[in-house]
Parts: structure tokens; C-alpha cells; sequence
């Protein structure tokens, strides 16, 4: 008992003997409620590790020994940014032969050079919606290993297609007998391809609802999946704990995979009236991915087997867009970045405001509060508050005013980890 004793009071004294953990004191001229708008002044936000432990007023918050202090007192600081819709382990190449020349080692090397970007560009957080071979389920285990600078992932692994749909790799002739590794047919085809992402690591499931434009000889106003093959994955995933982001360009595929249950409509190109209402009744979030329009036009080199789906899709989807985010549809932020070059996501940003008449508060919103929301993460992305991740960004000037403040961010910490700091 003598012996016991000793042990707990010799425990008790090494444990108060531990120093406090160390402490970051980001002195903030400007903090930004993605809630409200509000824009408090002269506010600290206290981290500990890789959580946001305090927010107080800067004169009530002096420095105690061992602090680190960030003076960020002539800037605007928000929490980091969240893009729904990235490709980050591709690159913004629209070479057939680049394409088939792919192989899993390239797609790795890309995806650590991409992330990195991504991360320095303020996006703290993405959801990964498209990669060969799970190389995006590498990069985010290395990521979270602290291995390689990166944003926090959600990954999907491989799109999941119909034979020669917008997942399939179309490229080859029909003597290669060639299919994607994503490439399933009929309900429990398809039903088998969820379970063998979550095997393999997937945290979202993502499938082809109709064609897309970067895929040869499909339509992206077809539907690709039948409602039934939609119904089934859905079902699937949402059983398995995996939430559902379905590719869908035209009404049809828009309608069937939202009453299917998908939790997020991505891009959304041709979508109705009865589209939207649906989208509503279900609360289903639009993933615009608006700027690649913008972007295609002034500085896009296609190969001629996308030029005319580019063109066409690029002629409707911005009224449509318009349409359904005057209507309340749910928008989360998403960029298909890879289409562009990565680390221009903040451009969305503009197109949202000056194009579709978001405020700029509703815009970052869609990047914050909404995204977060989606993904799940609402616990501990999106916003700057007690208990969350924290990742924060500061900026020049008040995004309130000129939301394109955000393409160029000169302060990016994640997780508590500076990753970039060219204040002045």
C-alpha cells in the first residue's frame, strides 16, 4: 500500500511538473463571423496544438512566457477556405496522350506538388473527388502523417462509371478490351464498387449520374446511371457512413440522382425548374464549379473531341446556375480544379458575387459554414470558434468589400502549423 502511495504522488508531482502547452497568440486586426458578417477588431485567437482554444479582446490577452506571437494586426483574418470539387492529384492538361501516359507514380508526384499549392493558396480543406488508383487516399494519408504540406482530405478514389461513361477511359480502341478501374454495371455491380472504395479508403463516393465534357463520345445531357443503379449507391454508401457527390450535367441525371438521395449535385450544368425544386426538397447542395467556364474561354487549348461540349455547356450553365442559387438552392464551393491550374480556386469566389449576385459574406459562406456543413466536417471546419482545427488565413483589406482580396492570401496556418507567412 506504502508502495502505491509513493507511485500516485510521484505520478501527481511529474505531471505538475509538465510545462503548459505551449500557446500561439494570433494578434488579428480583423476577425471575421462567416455567420454574421460582424467584423470584430483587435482580437487574438489563442491556439493550442492544433485546436483554436480562446478568442478575446487583444488588450485583455497578454502573452504569458513560453507564447508565440503572430502579429497580424493590420489584417483580416477568416478561417481557412474549403473547395468541395478538386482534383488535386491531376494535372491541368488536356493531351489525349497525356492522359494515357498517366501512371500512378506521376499521379502521386503531381498530387504532393498540388497539395501544397492548394494549401499556400488558403484552402485548408478539400474534398477530393476523382483519382486514379486511390493515389488521393495516399497523399491524404501522408498528409496526416505530417509528411508532406497539404490540406486536410476528403478523398473518393476512383469515380464510379458505367461502360464508357464520363469514368471510363475512352481513349483506346476495342482491341486493348481496356476499362477503368472504377467501371461497374447494374445495382449490385455498382453496389460492389462502393464497398471496394470504403475498402481502399474512400471517404466520399463520387459517380458519373451523366457524360461530362472531358470524356470522349458521351453526352453530358445524357444520363448515364438509371435511377435504380443511382438508388443503389446511395443506399449503399449512406449505409456504410459515406456521403455522396454525383457528377451531373443534365435535367434528367440532375432529378434521378437527387431523389436518389445524393448529398451534393456537382456542377449541375442544364438543370430545371423541377431540378431545382427537387434540389430544395431534398436539401441538396449544388456544386457549381463555375470559374472553369470563365477560365476555358480566355486561356483554355483543347483537343477538338471536347471543343464542341465545351462550348455548349459553357452557353447554358451560368443562367441555369443563376437560376437555381436566386431560387435557394444550397451552394458549396467547389472549383474542378485540374481543369484550371490549382491554386487559382479563390477565383470561384468572383464569379459567385459579380455573376450570380451573391454578397460577398454569402459567397465565402459557400467556402466556410456550407462546405464545412457538406462534408461533415461542421464540427471542426468553417468558422473561427472555441474547439475547432485551427486554420485560419489573413488577407490585405476586408473580403467584405472586394471578395477577390481572396485570390491572394499572404497568411495560411493549418492545424495550428504555419504553413505561409509573407506578412509585411
Amino acid at each position: 500500500m506504502l508502495k502505491l502511495t509513493a507511485a500516485v504522488l510521484f505520478l501527481s508531482a511529474s505531471l505538475a511538473a509538465q510545462p503548459a502547452p505551449t500557446r500561439t497568440l494570433i494578434r488579428a486586426g480583423l476577425v471575421l463571423d462567416v455567420h454574421t458578417g460582424k467584423e470584430a477588431a483587435a482580437q487574438t485567437i489563442i491556439v493550442t496544438g492544433d485546436r483554436i482554444t480562446g478568442i478575446a479582446a487583444t488588450a485583455q490577452t497578454p502573452a504569458q512566457a513560453g507564447d508565440k506571437v503572430i502579429d497580424l494586426g493590420d489584417k483580416t483574418v477568416l478561417p481557412g477556405l474549403i473547395d468541395v470539387h478538386t482534383h488535386i492529384t491531376m494535372a491541368n492538361n488536356f493531351d489525349p496522350f497525356f492522359e494515357l501516359s498517366m501512371t500512378p507514380a506521376k499521379e502521386a508526384i503531381i498530387g504532393v506538388e498540388n497539395a501544397k499549392v492548394t494549401l499556400e493558396s488558403g484552402f485548408t480543406t478539400v474534398r477530393n473527388v476523382g483519382a486514379n488508383d486511390f493515389a488521393d487516399v495516399a497523399l491524404r494519408d501522408e498528409i496526416d502523417a505530417g509528411h508532406v504540406p497539404g490540406p486536410h482530405m476528403q478523398v473518393s478514389g476512383p469515380i464510379i462509371s458505367i461502360t464508357g461513361g464520363h469514368g471510363d477511359e475512352n481513349l483506346l480502341p476495342f482491341e486493348y478490351h481496356f476499362s477503368a478501374e472504377g467501371v461497374a454495371d447494374g445495382p449490385a455491380a455498382v453496389q460492389q464498387m462502393v464497398r471496394r472504395n470504403i475498402k481502399y479508403g474512400a471517404d466520399v463516393i463520387k459517380f458519373a449520374a451523366s457524360g461530362g465534357v472531358f470524356s470522349k463520345g458521351d453526352d453530358p445531357q445524357a444520363s448515364q446511371y438509371t435511377q435504380a443503379e443511382m438508388e443503389t449507391i446511395v443506399s449503399e454508401a449512406h449505409r456504410l457512413g459515406r456521403k455522396v457527390a454525383a457528377h451531373a450535367h443534365g435535367a434528367q441525371a440532375i432529378r434521378w440522382a437527387t431523389e436518389a438521395g445524393v448529398d451534393s449535385i456537382e456542377h449541375g450544368s442544364y438543370i430545371d425548374a423541377e431540378g431545382i425544386r427537387l434540389m430544395k426538397q431534398h436539401g441538396t447542395y449544388l456544386v457549381p464549379t463555375a470559374y472553369l467556364v470563365d477560365w476555358l474561354k480566355d486561356f483554355g487549348k483543347m483537343p477538338d473531341l471536347y471543343r464542341q461540349k465545351v462550348l455548349d455547356v459553357s452557353a447554358a450553365v451560368k443562367a441555369n446556375h443563376k437560376r437555381a442559387i436566386a431560387a435557394g438552392v444550397k451552394v458549396a464551393f467547389g472549383t474542378d480544379a485540374a481543369v484550371y491550374p490549382h491554386g487559382l480556386n479563390a477565383h470561384e469566389f468572383d464569379v459567385y458575387v459579380s455573376q450570380f449576385g451573391m454578397t460577398p459574406l454569402a459567397a465565402i459562406q459557400t467556402a466556410t459554414l456550407n462546405a464545412a456543413d457538406l462534408m461533415g466536417w461542421a464540427d471542426r471546419a468553417g468558422e473561427i470558434a472555441t474547439g475547432k482545427w485551427a486554420d485560419l488565413i489573413a488577407v490585405e483589406g476586408d473580403p467584405l468589400k472586394d471578395v477577390k482580396i481572396l485570390q491572394h492570401v499572404p497568411f495560411v496556418m493549418k492545424a495550428g502549423v504555419v504553413y505561409k507567412n509573407e506578412v509585411k
